[in-house]
């Protein structure tokens, strides 16, 4: 368990099952598998009334704060290190990942407007990445969201994104509520 735990806190992208089994190639891989070291670490946490647990992420584990936390955890970064995304960024990425994959063509149509310097941050921001080409004329590129768009939004994949139907009644219950 204590080389589960040693894994956890020292990687910085989630820990998936076959990174944990390349690391234990010395012979000391068990029967056991991740998931029920996990569990084991998530109980033993919060007996012992830990400020962390292990959250299933990007199809892997990591080690996150509990979310009663937070305020503090917030104070320990500046403004200018956190992820802020412009309105046409955030209206992009939301396309890219309800669509995807997707051509620039094709998110320009729903936006109505260029989307060349949204796609460019999202690329840079390793949100989205370049995933193959169209098989239509001029074989655009198409783009779909990375394990660092799920990292950053706290998914374990892209199956536990509402629904868009279920995305449209909530704005659509946050517009009512703000008559």
């Amino acid at each position: 368990m204590r080389i589960t735990e040693a894994l956890l806190i020292a990687t910085p992208e989630p820990l998936t099952e076959a990174r944990f089994l390349q690391c234990l190639d010395d012979g000391s891989r068990s029967e056991i598998s991740l998931a029920a070291l996990i569990e084991a670490l998530n109980l033993e946490y919060k007996s012992s009334q830990r400020a962390f647990k292990i959250f299933n992420v990007a199809n892997g584990y990591q080690l996150v704060t509990l979310s009663e936390y937070e305020t503090y955890v917030k104070r320990l970064y500046t403004k200018s290190s956190r992820l802020r995304l412009s309105q046409a960024a955030l209206e992009t990425l939301a396309i890219i990942t309800y669509r995807q994959p997707i051509s620039r063509i094709d998110i320009e149509a729903i936006r109505g407007v260029s989307s060349d310097s949204p796609l460019r941050t999202l690329l840079e921001r390793r949100l989205i990445e370049i995933r193959g080409r169209d098989d239509g004329p001029g074989r655009a590129l198409l783009y779909r969201t990375t394990t660092d768009f799920l990292q950053y939004f706290g998914l374990n994949t892209l199956q536990d994104l509402p629904k868009l139907r279920e995305a449209q009644e909530l704005i659509q219950d946050e517009d009512e509520n703000l008559v």
